[in-house]
């Protein structure tokens, strides 16, 4: 499994919750099924989509399907880390570790460290892409 383009969203003082966000690439067909980190008292992996009219996030009980060779975008809006009960701000141009546990198809474990990147914004590349998927968006209105 490979990991890119790892972020997570600065806090400020008395906040207790923050997202982090990915790539995640399986070879062979994986699932990202749980995460922890030392900064955070919970760490979940949710998913965050519209109900109606409301935008709902809940966590992802059996976790995320990784299929193989098939990049899993992690980002605000979607699918991310939830990192709960902070022990302390996560500040801008730091790092807050974080273990992503991954199942293979049959069932053996693997564990991958991270030291994620802490940002108010996703790295230029994710944002460019963002930008440039909104002007087309808005060109074909």
């Amino acid at each position: 499994v490979t990991v890119t383009d790892a972020w997570a969203r600065a806090t400020v003082q008395g906040q207790k919750a923050t997202g982090a966000f990915m790539k995640i690439t399986a070879k062979d067909n994986a699932k990202l099924v749980s995460a922890s980190s030392p900064s955070a008292g919970v760490v979940e992996i949710h998913e965050m989509k519209m109900e109606k009219d409301v935008m709902k996030m809940a966590a992802l009980p059996n976790g995320l399907e990784l299929p193989a060779g098939k990049a899993v975008e992690l980002k605000p809006g979607g699918y991310h880390v939830m990192l709960m009960d902070l022990k302390a701000p996560l500040a801008k141009d730091t790092t807050v570790p974080v273990t992503l546990v991954f199942k293979d198809a049959k069932g053996v474990e693997s564990r991958t460290e991270l030291k994620v990147p802490v940002s108010t914004a996703a790295p230029m590349a994710a944002s460019m892409a963002i930008i440039s998927l909104f002007m087309r968006v808005t060109a074909s209105a």
